[in-house]
């Protein structure tokens, strides 16, 4: 009689147990929450966690703040290529007079800032959440040494949950293929176990909060 390997026997437990039906032993798993329940402000919890892994956090009041933080900003840091290719904040930095590319033209090789709407902003751990569903599309968040998200309070969830039902309700069954969660710039500590912003992507996060 031939004996039955270690393998054999493993192989048998697991088919007898995919055959067996038994209940669901954790059925309020998906419902039970993992976090303490927080019951403060978002946007002031969103720009704790935010500044924790080195993004900067802005809060303004309407559209005319916004574009004068981003003068200032501008002007501090020098910046000369700007590109913004979503209509409504295109619309928004028309109205201002603030200058921006349109056009991906010398994108790659030029680009210093990328503006871009997002999904949802994620409090709990400060992150971003931003698709290819709108016009800036998978490249203007990851090229440019700098990139800004304009959100608006509307937009603040606490939990990446429900980020995911926003994305939901509003795309339905016709999700965007790509869905990141950006959580501070770029890094990595693979090289001598340093820690290095801007390996693989913007080497700066800036958040604009408007009220709306």
């Amino acid at each position: 009689m031939k004996e039955t390997t270690s393998k054999e026997k493993m192989l048998k437990k697991i088919r007898k147990a995919l055959l067996e039906k038994r209940d669901n032993p954790y059925p309020n798993l998906e419902d039970t929450s993992v976090y303490e329940p927080y019951t403060d402000y978002l946007d002031v919890l969103f720009a704790e966690q935010l500044s924790l892994v080195a993004g900067k956090f802005i809060f303004c009041e309407d559209e005319l703040q916004f574009v004068e933080n981003l003068l200032l900003l501008a002007d501090e840091k020098g910046w000369r290529k700007i590109y913004c290719w979503e209509p409504p904040l295109q619309k928004v930095l028309e109205h201002f007079e603030f200058p921006f590319y349109s056009t991906d033209t010398d994108f790659i090789a030029q680009a210093e800032v990328g503006i871009t709407l997002c999904e949802s902003l994620v409090a709990r751990n400060g992150s971003v959440i931003v698709s290819n569903g709108n016009a800036a599309g998978r490249r203007l968040s990851i090229y440019p040494h700098c990139h800004i998200v304009v959100a608006y309070t509307s937009q603040l969830v606490l939990d990446l949950k429900d980020s995911f039902k926003l994305l939901k309700t509003k795309y339905d069954a016709d999700l965007p293929s790509m869905i990141s969660a950006v959580t501070g710039p770029s890094r990595t500590a693979d090289i001598e176990k340093t820690l290095v912003l801007g390996a693989h992507g913007p080497k700066e996060l800036i958040v604009f909060l408007l009220e709306g």
